[in-house]
């Protein structure tokens, strides 16, 4: 237990990693009684930003930060690697769709995959820059030396505002919201399963009975709400990305209760129909903190498959625009 936790983050001197990098120092991704070894990583112009927030670290006296790093080659920051945090990527420019932010962001991926998979072959990794299921699907295909199923995309934050909406609707503390389901793609096409979820000890459709809420507020509103924040801040969620970075880490790292499941895009394995080799967001569960596997009791009517297949269609056309960057989706 003395043993650092190493941990890497790509994307250090931005605003999420701003929100999250203290919170881990602090004991807030593995626990108050477990040691981390932070690496940043940061294009060369961000450094003298990245070194201000070394600074900062360091004057926070953290007891579980046992160092500090920071580097601007990929390779050099991802050695050693136990978690790799991706939240760095293209910065986005006004009239940029996300055809443009795939393209640009292509690159990116690309060479951190490659540089994940020279220095930090046991790694696993979280893709948290938009679009982050394509983002994903480019380092996982271009890293042919760290397993499939040590990768996800963070679809934590579309679960924690399904959550928070039903608690809201339900008058009900957001912890009594459970086995709630983010499904597909983190961005306008996400499908936030109510069929499924628990309000208390029951199904929240035996609570919560205006399906036209459902179906006109809660699944709209957790697909819309980072462009609501968007367009209000001019800048996309920070702080709730961070702690939805942190309880994506958590979930995997901590047997799942019995009967409960989260959200995380993952490389499909065929589950519920989704295409072989597609990072899509299914609900996971792990018993050991260590591996974890997709549950395969979810009902889903006609809707809800079809949702689910039209975010299928939606990254499989993500995956042709970048089609150039990805030589084979096939995983080892």
């Amino acid at each position: 237990m003395d043993v650092p936790i190493q941990i890497a983050v790509s994307g250090a001197a931005g605003r999420i990693s701003y929100a999250l990098l203290f919170r881990i120092a602090n004991g807030g991704m593995f626990g108050a009684d477990r040691p981390v070894a932070l690496s940043l990583l940061e294009v060369p112009a961000a450094l003298p930003m990245l070194d201000v927030i070394m600074m900062e670290l360091e004057d926070s006296n953290f007891p579980l930060l046992r160092s500090v790093r920071a580097s601007s080659d990929p390779a050099e920051a991802f050695a050693g690697a136990d978690w790799v945090i991706l939240t760095g990527g293209a910065p986005y420019r006004p009239g940029m769709n996300r055809a443009d932010a795939l393209r640009a962001n292509a690159p990116i991926y690309l060479a951190q995959g490659r540089a994940i998979n020279e220095a930090a072959k046991t790694a696993r990794v979280v893709v948290v820059a938009n679009p982050c299921n394509t983002n994903c699907l480019i380092a996982a295909t271009t890293c042919r030396d760290v397993p499939h199923d040590h990768w996800f995309a963070m679809t934590r934050l579309d679960q924690n505002r399904a959550r928070a909406m039903l608690a809201h609707k339900a008058g009900v503390n957001v912890d009594q919201v459970t086995r709630v389901t983010a499904w597909g793609d983190h961005g306008p096409s996400v499908f936030a399963d109510f069929h499924n979820a628990w309000v208390g000890d029951r199904p929240a459709h035996e609570v919560i009975h205006d399906r036209d809420w459902v179906r006109d507020v809660f699944e709209p509103g957790v697909a819309g709400r980072g462009q609501v924040i968007h367009d209000v801040r001019g800048a996309s969620p920070a702080a709730s990305a961070a702690q939805a970075i942190l309880g994506t880490v958590r979930s995997l790292t901590t047997p799942t209760p019995y009967g409960h499941w989260f959200s995380a895009g993952v490389v499909s394995d065929g589950s519920y129909g989704i295409p072989h080799g597609l990072v899509f967001s299914v609900p996971i569960r792990t018993d050991d903190g260590e591996t974890w596997s997709v549950v395969q009791t979810h009902y889903l009517d006609g809707r809800a498959q079809a949702r689910i297949a039209a975010n299928a269609a939606e990254l499989e056309q993500q995956a042709a625009i970048v089609s150039d960057f990805l030589p084979s989706r096939t995983m080892t």
